[in-house]
């Protein structure tokens, strides 16, 4: 065996900055033993998708990859990027200049020599915790043996059938891909049993119980808030129960469904019947599902070809493909065996016929012999998608690459982690609405190898389709996961590779160390900087060619000037690659305005989902949205909270409250003359700022960090014991009743809290604090603290109606008086001069602000029976994080740049796709877009039909209002009635002033000025107008907005 290992320290560039920023240390190096410990501070967001187990068990997991062209590459960046314990690569064949359309760590410079050597390198810098080998040589059966998963890539079907019997014979995991042009394949084999610890990776379902009754079956309701989303079938534990103690800490027992908040429970036997029946009817208490194991089974390749079972469906507008593509790809192999291993030359026919008489062969001795069989295969669009595939059976694009290399890669880590559910067995997918007509017209000069590094591509698409590429315009928005994947496949491809195309990208973000697990293209050496400038340098590096400019801006109305008319205008289509909906949306409504392509995306954890919005053709972004996020009601917030989110929320309201609000507060009202002023316009939350002011500069102001201890052992009895001893005097609860706590410095979640707070207090006033925990409980043994007095008159809120209602009757007190007789008492700011607080802004990374988190969640869920969350998890569902993985994210990008060839061909409507995917299920599903709405009215006597990206243009300079009414009139046989621009009206019919001789005389520019009474951006090149109108009838004419060229166009 020959191989050749190379860790982070063989990497020059980067490998001491990455082995210093993520503690890389000579064991956790060491290859013969499993990394017992997970960096959580580079394997963050994907620790939320797989878990500690499922990183753990790959971490101990080797994986061979056989094959280095493009779709092997990515497999291995995806595998490696998620922290497997080794890679071994294994690819002896010389590079081509075929190969550099997809695989992108080779170069010109590459061509001639061994594909995984070249390779080896940068595959190594991506992750200084996995080792990354080459192996040379033959794969015997000795060699497979070190491995969890062997991966093999566009292999000869004779080599795939040899190593996976030998690897199920081992029970070592076996997946074979091919990517054949537009076309791809995957079959997987993980031995004959092999058992999915969690199938999809959703969060086991727990809720609130609203009554148990006490029959036979049990009936279970739970809580009205939020459905049980269980399945007949599943299994669920109980705890809290009163009225049947016996389901506390029992057996998971299995459900029945008979709704969305109901489902009885199986008896087990008579004696269980009676347990229930002598139950008392209970309410209160909390039922969770138990996930089970799945035991799956699989059999060989050499067995399941001839009888493949039911097929993943990768497009159910698309039944029957798999079957056919079944077949096909066996003889595409059979004509590669037929004629030494080579493919059909690229665009001929009479090879693509040849393939197809060989399918035609294949099928009909299948079905003679009663194995697998398609029937009318020789059907004409059964022949064209067997044509379709043997024409660009030569080429790997890069969308195809990326999208497999998406699918394999989380396969290959399912095999290794026990998380998710595998493919059984075979995979198949096309997006043969690609590929241009040509293709099927047997010009194969037209898709002949030019001798260029985007010949992978052109044997796919022709030259034509490249050339047009090369001449985009394209903006990238955001340069996170999702952009250095598109920036990947797009260097790639060639886009804006001639000189007159160019490739924008924005984003204001600098690299943050979480994001190199899964934003391949920046290295630990990039860390706080610029996103966008890293990611334009790295693509620039693996394809030269390609024209790139990178801006740190925000895209919204403050970059107006920046991203200006003329920006947009010069652009081809737009790329959305963002993790907000407000971005989303201003960039939807831009190229709605400037009648622009933009392609949409984005992930959460195994799922994803793309968009294609093609102007006059689909419906834009913002024409449908998704229901807005259900809100926590604030009285459960505050007094009667049942989920570990309640506490958490109500934790960082705390937080925000006391370490930033209130410093900024007082800084704001030492520096700011009009601040008190400015209260009083503010009644309702007055006081409460003035109360805050006056703890923060008189009552508690801090001269040590021993009064920050005293400070937030007074806030622990505070928060912790009298307001639920306030709230169970006012509320004497019957069900659930939170239980106050008594401080005990022995209790380490108690000292969590007095730490941590009293840390964040010292950071607000700028004084020095620690962490020695004797010296805290030294200071906290000389604190008295005061006995619990009920106040009487308070009122507490039982709902959100009360709270409101309860709000507003706070006129009723004197918050003036009580104003004034705070504000005596306050320091006047000039006694201050100099003096100013250091507020602490939230940040879910910082591991001092999740401390203080973490430990008022606990204290609070404590108190309320609610079960505890560590750090990692409160981090997630406080910081509102969105969980992701390489694999997703390389997999989106590349459907959406099979919709970029479409939009830049010209497809029609019929030919695009919206993708929704879930790696875990696994699950495919697409859709035709929408067709945008549109709105009919009668214009100049004929039917004129508008939709949102419609306008009407006015294109005549800068006329007078008189001369624009009558050339609108003119022009569109219709009488404006009104005329406005924003909410301010221009011209009405029916004002005696806006049709005075001073307006009519005005400019339609000097009009806005004068009646907005604002100057006119003379960047500008457009002002948006709204017409009403009426025909000659009288009858309204419903139009869409009006563009006004008020420069100019030369």
């Amino acid at each position: 065996m020959n191989s050749h290992l190379v860790t982070a320290g063989d990497v020059n560039e980067t490998a001491d900055g990455m082995r210093e920023l993520v503690h890389v240390t000579e064991n956790a190096l060491d290859r013969n033993d499993a990394i017992k410990t997970i960096d959580e501070a580079l394997y963050s967001r994907q620790l939320y998708v797989m878990g500690r187990e499922a990183q753990l068990r790959m971490g101990a997991s080797n994986v061979l990859i056989i094959g280095l062209n493009g779709l092997g590459v990515e497999i291995a960046k995806n595998v490696i990027l998620a922290g497997v314990k080794s890679v071994t690569l294994h690819d002896d064949l010389p590079v081509t200049m075929l190969d550099l359309a997809s695989q992108f760590y080779l170069s010109e410079a590459s061509v001639g020599k061994p594909r995984a050597t070249e390779s080896l390198k940068k595959l190594a810098e991506l992750n200084p915790y996995v080792s990354v080998r080459c192996h040379s040589g033959e794969i015997t059966e000795d060699v497979l043996l070190d491995f969890r998963a062997v991966v093999l890539v566009n292999a000869s079907l004779k080599e795939a059938v040899r190593i996976d019997t030998l690897c199920h014979a081992h029970s070592i995991a076996f997946i074979a891909t091919e990517a054949r042009g537009v076309f791809g394949s995957v079959f997987c084999d993980f031995g004959d049993e092999f058992i999915v610890a969690d199938q999809d990776g959703v969060e086991p379902v727990s809720c609130l119980i609203s009554s148990i009754s006490n029959s036979a079956p049990a009936l279970v309701t739970v809580n009205d808030d939020t459905r049980h989303d269980l399945e007949t079938g599943d299994l669920v534990s109980f705890r809290e129960v009163v009225g049947f103690p016996f389901l506390n800490g029992s057996k998971p027992r299995k459900v029945t469904v008979t709704g969305p908040f109901t489902f009885t429970l199986d008896v087990i036997n008579d004696d269980d019947k009676k347990r229930f029946e002598l139950g008392r009817p209970s309410t209160g208490g909390y039922v969770t599902q138990v996930k089970q194991p799945l035991v799956t089974k699989f059999k060989t390749l050499e067995k399941t070809l001839a009888a493949p079972g039911e097929f993943l469906v990768s497009d159910f507008a698309k039944l029957g493909r798999s079957e056919l593509l079944h077949v096909a790809f066996q003889a595409l192999d059979a004509f590669r065996e037929k004629h030494d291993g080579n493919n059909p030359e690229p665009g001929c026919m009479q090879d693509a016929e040849e393939v197809c008489t060989l399918a035609f062969e294949i099928n009909k001795r299948c079905a003679a012999s009663n194995q697998f069989s398609v029937e009318n295969i020789d059907a004409a669009d059964s022949k064209k998608i067997i044509c379709a595939l043997a024409a660009g059976a030569t080429g790997v694009i890069s969308p195809m690459a990326a999208f497999l290399g998406g699918v394999v890669g989380q396969e290959a880590l399912k095999a290794c982690s026990g998380k998710f559910t595998p493919i059984q067995q075979f995979f198949y997918f096309d997006a043969v609405e690609c590929l241009p007509d040509a293709v099927f017209a047997g010009n194969t000069d037209e898709f002949a190898p030019t001798g260029s590094r985007y010949d992978g591509q052109i044997v796919v698409f022709g030259r034509k389709v490249q050339e047009d590429i090369k001449d985009l315009n394209m903006f990238l928005v955001g340069a996170g996961a999702i952009g250095c994947e598109m920036l990947k496949n797009w260097a790639m491809m060639g886009v804006a590779s001639n000189e007159n195309g160019i490739i924008h990208i924005t984003d204001m973000d600098t690299i943050e160390k979480s994001n190199l697990n899964r934003q391949f293209l920046f290295r630990s050496k990039d860390v706080q900087q610029a996103k966008s400038s890293v990611a334009a340098r790295a693509i620039k590096a693996m394809n030269p060619d390609i024209n790139v400019q990178a801006y740190v801006s925000r895209v919204g109305s403050e970059s107006e000037d920046q991203f200006n008319d003329d920006f947009f205008e010069s652009l081809s289509g737009v790329c959305t690659a963002l993790d907000n909906v407000e971005a989303r949306l201003y960039m939807d409504q831009r190229c709605l305005f400037y009648g622009l392509a933009m392609f949409e995306s984005g992930t959460l954890g195994t799922k994803g989902n793309t968009q294609i919005v093609v102007p006059h053709k689909t419906e834009n972004y913002g024409a449908s949205r998704d229901p807005p996020e259900k809100s926590i009601p604030i009285c459960t917030l505050k007094n009667f909270p049942n989920a570990i989110e309640h506490t958490l929320q109500w934790a960082r309201d705390w937080f925000e409250g006391e370490f930033f609000q209130a410093p900024s507060d007082a800084n704001r009202y030492l520096e700011e003359p009009t601040f008190l002023k400015g209260l009083d316009e503010q009644q309702n939350t007055k006081l409460e700022t003035l109360e805050r002011l006056k703890s923060s500069l008189v009552d508690d102001h801090p001269k040590s960090f021993e009064d920050c201890i005293s400070w937030a052992r007074f806030k622990f009895e505070d928060l912790f014991s009298n307001q639920l001893k306030q709230l169970l005097y006012n509320f004497p609860l019957d069900q659930r009743p939170p239980t106050p706590i008594s401080f005990d410095p022995n209790d380490a979640l108690h000292m969590d809290f007095i730490v941590s707070v009293a840390n964040s207090r010292a950071k607000n006033y700028c004084l020095k604090g620690h962490t020695d925990r004797d010296t805290f409980v030294e200071v906290l043994a000389g604190i008295h603290v005061p006995e619990f007095a009920p106040k009487k008159g308070v009122k507490i809120a039982a709902s959100d109606a009360e709270l409101k209602e309860s709000n507003a009757t706070t006129g009723l007190v004197d918050v003036d008086a009580q104003s004034e007789f705070i504000l005596k008492e306050l320091p006047k700011p000039l006694t201050l001069a100099g003096y100013r607080m250091q507020p602490v802004e939230f940040d879910k990374d910082d591991d001092s602000h999740m401390e203080v988190i973490t430990s008022v969640s606990n204290l609070r869920a404590r108190s309320y029976k609610i079960p505890e969350e560590d750090m990692h998890k409160s981090r997630f569902i406080a910081g509102k994080i969105i969980p992701a993985i390489a694999t997703t994210t390389a997999l989106v990008t590349g459907l959406v740049c099979f919709e970029f060839l479409k939009v830049y061909q010209n497809k029609p409507l019929k030919d695009y796709k919206n993708g929704f995917v879930n790696l875990a299920l696994p699950l495919f599903t697409f859709a035709e877009p929408i067709e945008p709405k549109s709105t009919k009215t009668m214009l100049k006597g004929e039917e004129y039909k508008w939709t949102a990206w419609d306008r009407l243009e006015v294109d005549q300079g800068d006329m007078t209002l008189k001369d624009f009414l009558t050339y609108f009139e003119n022009q569109y046989d219709a009488e404006v009635t009104m005329l406005s621009y924003g909410v301010t009206i221009l011209y009405a019919m029916y004002s005696q002033k806006s049709r005075s001789k001073e307006r009519m005389a005005m400019t339609i520019s000097d009009l806005v000025r004068t009646v907005t009474k604002r100057p006119v951006d003379p960047k500008l090149k457009y002002l948006i107008l709204e017409v009403c109108a009426m025909d000659g009838d009288g009858e309204d004419v419903e139009l869409p907005y009006l563009r006004y060229h008020y420069r100019q166009q030369k």
